[in-house]
């Protein structure tokens, strides 16, 4: 029933783990010895030589629809709520070499799912006797498997970068359908098929002010690149009356390509006690075109891709990491972030994103391990835009750290 599901390649994912969802997202200043932050690959080169990390997460949302009455005059409002739940993502990372990390995985890219209706409004003239009924339907996404490696060639300045596989498929329809059988029920089915890589490079820069003061500076760089695959479109025709099915097939070569993606960020660090970071992402669809039928021709049509911003900022705040006592080694996470949405409908730009969250990193101690660590956070989304379906969701998302001795080496007395 998301709007945003219908256009594009659906809704882009934050692509974030267990510790950076506390803090809504930020991560491409942060270089933790600790956790896999993939949203920067040149973190890899501060991953602890002893340790080998996994880290997987699902997530649950519970997604309340509104509208106002398509009538307009008696200023109901139409609700519905939706219930869904996933496997997010598995990531590993281990040091590979002095001053050399490594990290794989696999992590969504986009989603699409809805399935919903459109019937004949309540004020339309009176002399149309009969009924008619829209139907909206999508399902798939684009997946994305990683494999990157970070290196630090000097002290303070590290570099990265993560190659990928990027596959998937994305179906959607529309259906016209009639109480009249004078009229033919129409269906179109678009459908995609992507098989195709993705590139990103990262690099971080440390300064230390002070004994117990520091600053990471991060940037990223993707670059946008065609996906060679194609927009395929049937129209199917159904006439009632006769009992007689027309299809007709359009068809797009190489229709679909990734955007040039840059981002930058910086995380300030008070004595491994406070984190806060702020990040900036641009995503540059508006360079690219969209397959649309007019009726007649199924092409390229500029104008309906935009260019794509979001604002992360969060923090986090432990007392202490190393600490023995279970309630001084807790984290603490807060975000908050603004997108602006990648493209537009009938001239006017789709739903913009607000979103807050909070969470907590808590340590798992026992005999046998006392660096893995549990990740729950809560995060409250606002997506609206003017006379469009307006989206209040709630996420639960629980990622678990598994961060074991698997390179120490052991001496006997």
């Amino acid at each position: 029933m998301c709007i945003r599901d219908r256009y594009g390649l659906g809704i882009l994912s934050d692509q974030t783990s267990g510790f950076n969802r506390g803090m809504n997202g930020v991560g491409l200043g942060f270089h933790e010895h600790n956790q896999v932050n993939y949203l920067n690959p040149a973190s890899y080169a501060s991953l602890d030589s002893m340790t080998f990390i996994l880290d997987a997460g699902i997530s649950g949302q519970v997604t309340n629809f509104e509208e106002n009455d398509v009538t307009k005059k008696t200023g109901v409002k139409k609700k519905k709520n939706a219930n869904n739940s996933n496997f997010e993502y598995v990531v590993a990372g281990f040091r590979l070499l002095p001053h050399v990390g490594m990290s794989f995985g696999i992590i969504p890219f986009t989603n699409v799912g809805y399935n919903y209706y459109q019937s004949k409004p309540k004020d339309m003239p009176s002399d149309m006797d009969f009924d008619y009924t829209n139907t909206y339907s999508g399902d798939g996404g684009l997946h994305q498997a990683y494999i990157g490696a970070g290196w630090e060639p000097v002290k303070g300045l590290a570099v990265g970068a993560n190659f990928s596989y990027l596959w998937g498929s994305i179906d959607r329809s529309v259906s016209n359908s009639y109480s009249n059988s004078y009229y033919k029920t129409l269906t179109r089915y678009y459908s995609m098929q992507v098989n195709s890589y993705k590139v990103d490079f990262g690099v971080q820069y440390t300064h230390q002010f002070s004994k117990k003061d520091w600053a990471t500076v991060g940037v990223t760089f993707s670059p946008g690149h065609g996906l060679g695959a194609s927009a395929d479109m049937n129209i199917i025709s159904n006439d009632t009356q006769n009992g007689v099915t027309d299809t007709t097939a359009y068809s797009i070569d190489k229709a679909y390509k990734l955007p040039t993606m840059i981002g930058a960020g910086v995380m300030w660090n008070h004595n491994n006690q406070w984190k806060v970071g702020f990040d900036y992402s641009l995503q540059k669809w508006g360079s690219l075109g969209y397959p649309s039928f007019d009726g007649t021709n199924y092409t390229l049509q500029d104008g309906i891709y935009k260019d794509r911003s979001k604002f992360n900022l969060g923090a986090q705040y432990c007392y202490g990491e190393r600490s023995r006592a279970f309630f001084k080694r807790v984290q603490y996470r807060v975000g908050a972030s603004y997108a602006t949405p990648y493209f537009k409908m009938n001239g006017v730009d789709g739903p913009k994103e607000i979103s807050v969250s909070a969470g907590f990193g808590i340590p798992i101690m026992n005999a046998y391990n006392n660096r893995s660590m549990l990740n729950i956070s809560g995060q409250w989304v606002k997506s609206s835009a003017k006379d469009l379906i307006k989206e209040n969701s709630f996420r639960i998302n629980i990622g678990f750290t598994f961060n074991e001795d698997w390179f120490k080496k052991w001496k006997m007395d």
